[in-house]
């Protein structure tokens, strides 16, 4: 089988243009630093402690879960590879241009210190193996710093040298793994195996405790997809030399398991960490091993944790990181980003030993890993039109299953720091989530926005509508928006917290004379809703009169049981305007629509700030009165207006009825549980009545009937009778949809 059969033949074969002058391809850029990676330092230096605590049959286990996990997170890997330009960063970009800005930030910076300190885990090992020949443990931190800078001034070379000198390595590797497994046939015991079977657990190990000292072995699958920036070919490089590395990996340490467990008894694995070099038939092809094993898996952390922070500095998602955006040289080489992951994993290698460390790193590649899978998962799930990877092999099945295995790997190993873990990147993810950073690439967020607002959509129109469920939805006719700010202001009071607000605006004129105003009208109507910082939709329609356009707006906004329930316009400023408007509302009326006007009269209040008084409401019965109530009680509900009281009053003509009535209304309180203060009022004026008790009201709703046709002049002279003492009306013509009672 070809390396290439990975991936599908002839796509996304173009040249990476991030790639610089090195360009590497699958096998230099990919397969050998995984494969140096993964046979590191574990594999010389802890891999007998496995087994001889572990046994044979459970380090097999372990190998095999962690390589589901990493052959299940390698294909999630690829399907976002071949999906989209791969450019630098590794697991950072790809995450941040699925999961979006928060999860890529938090997953960016927890990788890039997990890299950080692979650098020192890689090291120490180095050191531990070299401290071992010279007898020189005294000096272990000094000889650990004097490695680091070693692994540091050749990455700070740059990358194009260093990749070359792992194919010296990878030959090294070979024959150090010849010479170990020469030696194992002649010291090869079945006795031996059976005694290895089992598990022989030293003080406090366990299982787990192997998992997790074992799994950072296999980490190394992100070495490849570390260097995307450096690669010809990303959409083809990383899945084929991923996963290639992972199933030659694979069966490198089953073997070597099983010759370890056939060649030495359980106490010599758990004590002995060279037991190795001394199976092998040329010991000193086992120290050149494990100094090149653990000097290119430095070298690899120390090259791809630098570009994982060049990547996010360049993304501006955090200000103060910008200082390491800069490249150096023709290949764009992050030398800033590199002497902070030496200074970080100098710190590392000063306070810590590999046995403190290699768990840590397994929390941080879990976390990464499973941030992959999750992406790749609802990538999968949403049906995005834009996801489509030319890897073959992957589906939303496999990567909820990667990420399940990582979370309960992850809580198996240590409970208490795998929720640590994720509660720091939950804090990371809120950060960025407040600061509301913009990313300037598309994400999955939305297209799991979308499918989920399709199936809503789809079942809010199947459900049978019950008045208990009804919420405003309200076309407000606020123009250009500045024009008539009050009333965009009141649509968003009455529905910030429970509703859609659309804001309407008409265009007079025929629709293809206006094609460039609409779109010039909806850039600043939604500029004008960003700026009042408003809820709301905009909505731009181009009629004859402004008449027709109320019409189409009415008919036309929303979608499905979205569509506007209430139209909110203004009073007209004339009669003249009002016969063609009230003809137009008999029409709107006979659409089931509830109809609210405002009157609202220049009183130098700032149209945000909330009126001085009480929000009165003038009962004349069912039909309006309970949709003015209710929107009455959404006013309040907007923290503008909490403090301000509902007052439900009525006007009757004869003090007979009066105590039956305040009845009526304290019992209709009741039933609606709106909290208000209800008063009755005797007069055969109701009018004179309205005016002066609502003159000081901040709010007064008022119902109305729309009048038979040629009955239009008549009816604005009474409407502006009836409000001329108010400052603030709103006059409301309900179609009997809102039950209070409910």
């Amino acid at each position: 089988m070809s390396t290439s059969s990975f991936a599908e033949p002839n796509q996304n074969r173009g040249r990476n243009p991030e790639a610089g002058p090195n360009g590497f391809g699958t096998f230099g850029g990919v397969f050998t630093p995984c494969v140096l990676t993964i046979l590191g330092v574990i594999m010389f230096l802890r891999f007998g402690y496995v087994v001889g605590n572990a046994g044979l049959l459970n380090t097999l286990l372990i190998l095999a879960a962690a390589k589901i996990i990493t052959v299940l997170t390698a294909i999630s890997l690829s399907a976002i590879a071949t999906n989209t330009k791969v450019e630098g960063g590794g697991a950072y970009f790809l995450i941040s241009r699925s999961l979006g800005v928060e999860f890529g930030g938090a997953i960016g910076i927890v990788f890039f210190f997990a890299q950080a300190i692979s650098v020192a885990m890689y090291v120490i090992g180095f050191t531990e193996a070299l401290v071992a020949i010279l007898d020189a443990d005294p000096w272990f931190k000094l000889i650990a710093v004097l490695a680091n800078v070693g692994v540091f001034v050749c990455v700070y070379v740059g990358a194009g040298w260093t990749i070359k000198v792992q194919y010296f390595i990878l030959a090294t590797l070979v024959l150090a793994l010849f010479s170990f497994f020469s030696g194992a046939v002649d010291s090869f015991s079945w006795i031996n195996v059976s005694q290895n079977m089992k598990p022989s657990y030293g003080g406090g190990e366990s299982m787990f405790t192997m998992f997790a000292l074992f799994f950072p072995a296999v980490t190394g699958i992100m070495a490849g997809a570390n260097m995307s920036g450096d690669l010809k070919d990303p959409s083809k490089s990383i899945p084929s030399g991923t996963l290639w590395a992972i199933g030659v990996t694979a069966i490198v340490y089953a073997v070597m398991g099983l010759f370890l467990a056939g060649c030495s008894s359980p106490e010599i694995l758990q004590t002995n960490t060279l037991i190795i070099g001394d199976i092998s038939l040329w010991p000193f092809l086992i120290t050149a091993g494990v100094f090149a094993a653990t000097l290119s898996s430095a070298l690899g952390s120390m090259m791809g944790a630098p570009r994982i922070l060049q990547a996010l500095a360049r993304d501006e998602i955090f200000p103060r990181l910008t200082l390491f955006r800069v490249g150096s040289g023709a290949s764009s080489e992050p030398r800033r980003a590199t002497i902070l992951t030496f200074l970080i994993s100098t710190l590392c290698i000063l306070a810590a030993d590999l046995n403190t460390i290699a768990p840590l790193i397994t929390m941080a590649f879990m976390i990464t890993y499973g941030t992959i899978n999750l992406a790749t998962f609802y990538e999968g799930i949403t049906r995005n039109p834009s996801y489509r990877p030319t890897f073959r092999y992957s589906h939303w099945s496999f990567s909820l299953l990667g990420a399940i295995g990582c979370g309960t790997v992850m809580l198996l190993i240590n409970a208490k720091w795998a929720v640590l873990s994720i509660l720091m990147m939950g804090v990371i993810w809120f950060f960025l989530y407040r600061k509301q950073v913009e990313s300037q690439w598309g994400d999955l967020n939305s297209g799991l926005l979308f499918e989920r607002t399709r199936k809503n959509l789809l079942r809010l129109e199947q459900s049978l509508y019950h008045p208990k469920n009804w919420r405003p939805i309200i076309l407000a006719m606020c123009g250009g928006g500045r024009s008539r700010i009050d009333l965009a202001v009141l649509g968003n009071w009455l529905t910030s917290r429970n509703g859609i607000l659309n804001l309407g605006q008409v265009i007079q004129g025929e629709v293809e004379n206006r094609i460039d105003r609409i779109s010039n009208q909806e850039e600043l109507l939604e500029k004008f809703i960003l700026d009042e910082q408003l809820t709301a939709f905009p909505n731009v329609v181009a009629a004859p009169t402004l008449t027709e356009g109320i019409e189409y707006l009415v008919q036309c906004s929303g979608l499905g049981a979205l569509r506007p329930n209430t139209l909110l316009l203004g009073w007209p400023d004339a009669e003249a305007k009002a016969e063609p408007l009230v003809a137009s509302l008999r029409i709107i009326a006979a659409l089931r629509r509830n109809i609210v006007i405002a009157r609202l009269t220049d009183d130098g209040i700032e149209p945000h700030r909330a009126a001085p008084g009480t929000i009165d409401v003038w009962w004349r019965g069912h039909k309006n009165g309970e949709l003015m109530l209710m929107l009455a009680h959404l006013l309040k509900q907007h923290r503008a207006w909490r403090s301000r009281s509902i007052r439900l009053m009525r006007v009757i003509p004869n003090e007979e009825g009066k105590t039956e009535v305040l009845k009526h209304l304290e019992a209709l309180a009741a039933d609606s549980r709106i909290e208000v203060e209800t008063e009755v009022f005797v007069s055969e004026q109701p009018i004179h009545v309205i005016g002066k008790k609502s003159r000081d009201a901040a709010f007064v709703f008022l119902g109305f009937e729309l009048p038979r046709e040629g009955q239009e002049g008549r009816f604005y002279q009474q409407m502006e009778r009836f409000t001329e003492r108010i400052p603030r009306a709103i006059l409301v013509s309900s179609i009997g949809n809102v039950k209070l009672s409910s």
